[in-house]
């Protein structure tokens, strides 16, 4: 326990400071602006001593406005009884006053939250008294603001009149968010437990979203994480990365977590290296007691936390945010369901743009692809008629559901519908193909698979090294990789194509395309081998093999086609290995190929696997098969 002779100290030194409530609460006048502080650092004791004196003097002041960011508490200042004393105004819309917002009886003030300080400082916003919750004061007579300095700071700096609440329980935190007592104009002593913040238990569709991004994130980034249950996870899917570094808004458990386990070291940051820089904590008691004078922790500003000149200072700035609805051009909204307001334009974009900005950056907008029981898509081809468009087609790098990853950073339209589909819940791709369709968004003539048959396997994703050291990444197709395979055949040699497809023609169009990445894996199997360029954040596919069932479904026709800079290093082997443990796995008997005679490195492929090859000549063609069977020298060397 903090030692409060210190603060009986001071009580003797300012008497005229620590008054009755009701004293204090009549320096209240007709119209004054009283802002209440931020979210788990909201003063509870005194907003209830406001409204006690409010009740027991209903005609004390009129017309009064309520003003800050968010309340996690129970907001009565909003009840219907009060509507001539008070009237709020937040920056923010949270779930004590979401139906009061919506129905009229109070106001919501759209605003990046970097901008607000400004509003109070311009006094376009003036401040006449300002309710907030400080730490004990140390012996020099210093309080802290603790875990909300955010827009807070700027308010005291204006306000008129300043009341703190000195709670024990406020942890004291380093950086921006001391103030001295003499700045002070009323003190009321009171302790209580602060508001703790936490998230429900993730379920398997959160999980899988946090591994998602999980893969995006590189080691050495400098995070940003919004709040709610998606963020959460993400951070918990953190844990096996190394030495992040932490610049955000809100301060969590998971972050915290993630500091205690030594993720987060911060020794990689160019900018306030060996800081954890943040603005506001919302979270649990111990959260609260790892920040008490921790100096790795620095609370700042809003006005400096969420600046996105200096939040692009951070080398690979990486932000975490999620949303309500997204359209399949890429804009979305995390503040408004149609014109029903939601939650608020906060500071999402801030850190989206500031990460835009930062060398090596990334934006990542995260959500789960359903919403009401699945009853309800996330991804739309329009957003709802009023929504507000939180971020626009240029703010987000990658968006991720729990059915994968879309990439959208430099693509055009068709190809983000596309992305934006294949990450959709199965159920509403055949919609959103139809509707992109009629929108022209995607070609007209665009073939879709519906169902189990159509389904991305992901579980055959797969990394292998050739025999000269070359890391390849295995995956099924993909509908979405129609511009990369165009660009993989147009780069093949002519004897490259003539050899896959006995034939001189080269031209690739959508509609040729279409039957490699429309894939019905019922019947049919197209694995690429890509490399992954960092440079670019993207792949590159350097080799495409495939089979597709005979009409008998015992045996499959196979096809492997290399870049040709890749020759000879062993692409090939990998390809067809893998192609025939698919095969074996799904009670394939073996391969047929037909292969020109003078595509010696496919036959000697056959023939190298190990397995009983037959091969019958016909016109410049070998009529290949290969059974998954032991080769006769195999049985012969068995027999030996």
């Amino acid at each position: 326990m903090k030692d409060k002779k210190i603060l009986e100290e001071f009580k003797k030194t300012y008497p005229e400071k620590f008054l009755p409530p009701e004293v204090i609460f009549s320096h209240i006048h007709a119209g004054d602006r009283i802002f209440i502080g931020t979210g788990c650092g909201e003063p509870q004791f005194l907003v209830a001593e406001l409204v006690n004196y409010v009740n027991n003097n209903p005609k004390a002041f009129f017309d009064a406005e309520l003003i800050h960011i968010w309340t996690l508490g129970v907001a009565p200042y909003t009840d219907e009884k009060f509507q001539d004393n008070f009237r709020l105004d937040s920056f923010f819309v949270g779930d004590s006053t979401r139906n009061p917002v919506n129905r009229g009886a109070a106001d919501y003030t759209p605003i990046f939250l970097s901008s607000v300080p400004d509003l109070f400082r311009s006094e376009m916003v003036p401040v006449d008294i300002a309710l907030v919750q400080t730490s004990l004061p140390d012996k020099h007579g210093y309080l802290s603001l603790g875990i909300s300095v955010d827009v807070v700071k700027a308010a005291l700096e204006k306000a008129e009149v300043v009341v703190a609440q000195v709670n024990e329980n406020m942890p004291r935190t380093h950086g921006d968010g001391f103030i001295h007592i003499k700045d002070i104009d009323f003190i009321l002593p009171h302790d209580e437990p602060l508001l703790e913040y936490s998230v429900k238990a993730p379920n398997d569709i959160v999980q899988r979203i946090g591994k998602y991004v999980a893969r995006i994130i590189e080691d050495g980034s400098t995070i940003q994480v919004g709040y709610g249950l998606i963020p959460d996870e993400v951070v918990h899917s953190l844990e096996n990365k190394k030495d992040l570094g932490v610049h955000t808004e809100l301060l969590s458990d998971g972050i915290v977590e993630l500091m205690k386990k030594g993720v987060v070291t911060n020794q990689k940051k160019i900018h306030n290296p060996g800081k954890t820089i943040a603005s506001f904590c919302m979270g649990s008691r111990d959260t609260y007691d790892f920040l008490d004078e921790n100096p790795s922790i620095e609370f700042k500003r809003i006005d400096y936390t969420n600046n996105p000149l200096i939040i692009s200072r951070n080398r690979m700035m990486t932000a975490i945010n999620s949303a309500m609805e997204v359209d399949l051009t890429g804009q979305a909204t995390a503040e408004s369901l149609g014109g029903t307001f939601y939650s608020g334009t906060g500071g999402q974009a801030d850190f989206m743009r500031g990460a835009v900005l930062s060398p090596g950056g990334k934006t990542i907008l995260a959500f789960p692809s359903t919403a009401l029981n699945d009853s309800v898509s996330r991804i739309v081809p329009v957003l709802q008629e009023g929504a507000g468009i939180t971020l626009t087609r240029g703010d987000v790098h990658y968006m991720v559901t729990e059915y994968g990853i879309a990439y959208l950073h430099g693509k055009n339209i068709r190809e983000r519908a596309m992305d934006l589909i294949a990450i959709a819940h199965p159920k509403f791709r055949p919609w959103l193909i139809e509707a992109a369709r009629k929108r022209s968004l995607i070609y007209k003539d665009q073939v879709f698979i519906p169902g189990e048959k159509g389904m991305y396997p992901e579980e055959l994703e797969t990394y292998r090294t050739t025999k000269k050291g070359l890391e390849i990444f295995l995956r099924p197709v993909k509908i979405t990789d129609e511009t990369m395979l165009k660009d993989f055949f147009y780069d093949l040699s002519e004897d490259s194509m003539y050899m896959r497809f006995f034939s001189a023609r080269k031209d690739m169009p959508h509609k040729r395309l279409q039957d490699f990445v429309v894939v019905d894996w019922s019947r049919k199997m197209e694995i690429l081998a890509v490399i992954k360029e960092k440079e670019r954040e993207r792949e590159t596919i350097i080799a495409l093999g495939q089979y597709e069932l005979n009409p008998d479904k015992y045996l499959a026709e196979v096809a492997i086609v290399v870049k040709d800079e890749y020759h000879g290093m062993g692409v090939g082997k990998e390809l067809l290995s893998y192609l025939t443990y698919i095969a074996r796995r799904h009670g394939l008997l073996g391969f047929t190929a037909d292969t020109l005679v003078e595509n010696k490195a496919m036959v000697s492929l056959f023939e190298k696997m190990g397995f009983y090859t037959e091969k019958r000549r016909e016109e410049g063609v070998y009529e290949m098969k290969m059974l998954f069977r032991k080769s006769k020298e195999q049985n012969r060397e068995d027999v030996i």
